[in-house]
C-alpha cells in the first residue's frame, strides 16, 4: 500500500570513503522512502562517477538497495548532477531508476512542480557555466567513455581537485543561485514549486512570479548532515538532521 508521499534527495557525493553517509542513506530508503509513491534523485548521488564500470563497492550496493525499493512498488528516477553526469542507462538499469532531463516538471499531487539539480540556475558563475557546457557535449562524454579506466580515474581525481580550487578563489555569492534565473524559469514553465539541490543550503524560499507567489525547496547535502524534502497532498516538508 503507497503512503501518498514523494521524497526528493541529492547532494549525496556517496562514496567508499564516507560509509557513514551511505549506510545513513540506506537507512533512509528502509525507514522513509519504503511504501512511498516516489524517490527523486536529483543529482550528485555518488562523489565522482567515471562510467557504468565505476567499480568502488558503494556503486554496487546502491544498485542493489534501489532495486529491491523498485521492486517493492516504489519508483526512483534519477537526475544527473555535476559529479555523476556520466551515469548511463546501464546504472540506471541496473538499479532500477528511470533517468530524467533537467529541468523536468511533473504534477506532484496538483501542484505543477519543476525539479533541477541546481547548477544551471547558478548563472553568476559564468566559467563553471562554460565548463558545464563543454564537458556535458555528447562527443566529450563520448571520448571519456573510451578511455581505460584507471585514465578516466585520474582525470576524476584532477577535477575534483580543480573543482575545490576554484570555489576557494570565488566569492560566496556566485555559487548560488541567481533569483531572476529562478524567476525567469518559473515563468517559462508556468510552474508554482521548484525543488533542487547543487547549492548545499537547504531552504524554503517564496518567489514572486508574475504575481503569483511560487515556492523553492532546496535539498540539503549529505556531508556533515542528511536530509530531504518530502511532499504530499498537503503540501512539502524540509528534513535536516546531522549524520
Amino acid at each position: 500500500m503507497r503512503t501518498g508521499r514523494t521524497y526528493f534527495v541529492a547532494d549525496l557525493h556517496l562514496t567508499d570513503e564516507r560509509p557513514v553517509a551511505t549506510g545513513r542513506f540506506f537507512r533512509f530508503l528502509a525507514e522513509n522512502v519504503a511504501g512511498a509513491d516516489a524517490l527523486y534523485i536529483l543529482g550528485d548521488l555518488f562523489e565522482t562517477w567515471i562510467g557504468d564500470d565505476h567499480d568502488e563497492q558503494v556503486a554496487h550496493d546502491t544498485a542493489r538497495h534501489l532495486e529491491s525499493l523498485v521492486a517493492s512498488g516504489t519508483s526512483v528516477f534519477f537526475m544527473h548532477g555535476n559529479r555523476d553526469f556520466m551515469l548511463a542507462k546501464a546504472y540506471a538499469t541496473r538499479s532500477g531508476m528511470t533517468l530524467i532531463p533537467d529541468p523536468t516538471q511533473i504534477d506532484l499531487y496538483g501542484v505543477a512542480t519543476l525539479l533541477m539539480h541546481g547548477d544551471l540556475l547558478c548563472t553568476d558563475d559564468a566559467a563553471y557555466q562554460k565548463f558545464r557546457r563543454r564537458v556535458r557535449h555528447p562527443v566529450i562524454k563520448a571520448i571519456l567513455r573510451t578511455l581505460p579506466l584507471n585514465w578516466r580515474r585520474g582525470i576524476a581525481r584532477q577535477a575534483r581537485a580543480g573543482s575545490a580550487a576554484a570555489k576557494a578563489e570565488k566569492p560566496h555569492e556566485i555559487m548560488d543561485v541567481n533569483s531572476h534565473a529562478v524567476v525567469d524559469i518559473l515563468h517559462s514553465q508556468h510552474a508554482q514549486r521548484l525543488i533542487h539541490g547543487h547549492t548545499h543550503r537547504p531552504a524554503h524560499h517564496v518567489h514572486l512570479v508574475d504575481g503569483q507567489t511560487c515556492e523553492r525547496w532546496v535539498v540539503p547535502d549529505w556531508y556533515t548532515r542528511w536530509g530531504y524534502v518530502v511532499c504530499d497532498a498537503q503540501g512539502c516538508a524540509l528534513k535536516v538532521e546531522e549524520l
